[in-house]
């Protein structure tokens, strides 16, 4: 189990990350299911082009927040390197957070993260975690699937999704 953070409210009380996560995700409407008796929350989000499955975790003893997004599909064993190609084209040049591939089965995710340390994680810091990463998943989502589905080729899938080819 994770050390108690030594975080503290303005009014000199321990709050716990992960409860302020909580109740974040639930006044924002995400429906958090928390997995186990880990810090960890998993919520769905409808994007434009496909449901996401997302985890927000609280890392207490690093105090990080981590947040993933997961693509609706596994790229096939066949099609990962042309996927690492594509998320790899897509990173480049990302402000906030970076999509990764597990060889190991294709899972595709975008993850983004705040580090809180020695500070009282906010509603702000994790909005600002949450939705930059649903969206950019979203946004490439459709990118990600002529690779994997069409054999379009990567450069041109990022240039689609990102408004610079045809």
């Amino acid at each position: 189990m994770d050390e108690t953070p030594n975080c503290r409210t303005q009014e000199g009380d321990a709050q716990d990350p992960f409860d302020i996560l909580g109740q974040f995700l639930d006044q924002d409407g995400w429906y958090p299911q928390q997995l186990e008796d880990r810090a960890v929350y998993r919520v769905f989000f409808n994007g434009k082009n496909g449901e996401l499955r997302c985890y927000a975790q609280i890392h207490h003893s690093l105090e990080h927040l981590l947040f993933y997004a997961v693509a609706p599909v596994k790229a096939p064993v066949e099609c990962r390197p042309a996927v690492a190609e594509f998320i790899s084209r897509a990173n480049y040049g990302m402000r906030i957070g970076n999509f990764e591939m597990d060889y190991s089965d294709g899972e595709i995710r975008y993850k983004s993260s705040v580090d809180f340390e020695g500070e009282t994680l906010t509603h702000n810091w994790i909005r600002n975690a949450i939705y930059p990463a649903v969206q950019t998943m979203d946004r490439y989502l459709n990118g990600l699937m002529a690779v994997i589905y069409g054999g379009k080729a990567p450069a041109d899938a990022v240039a689609d999704v990102e408004g610079d080819g045809g």
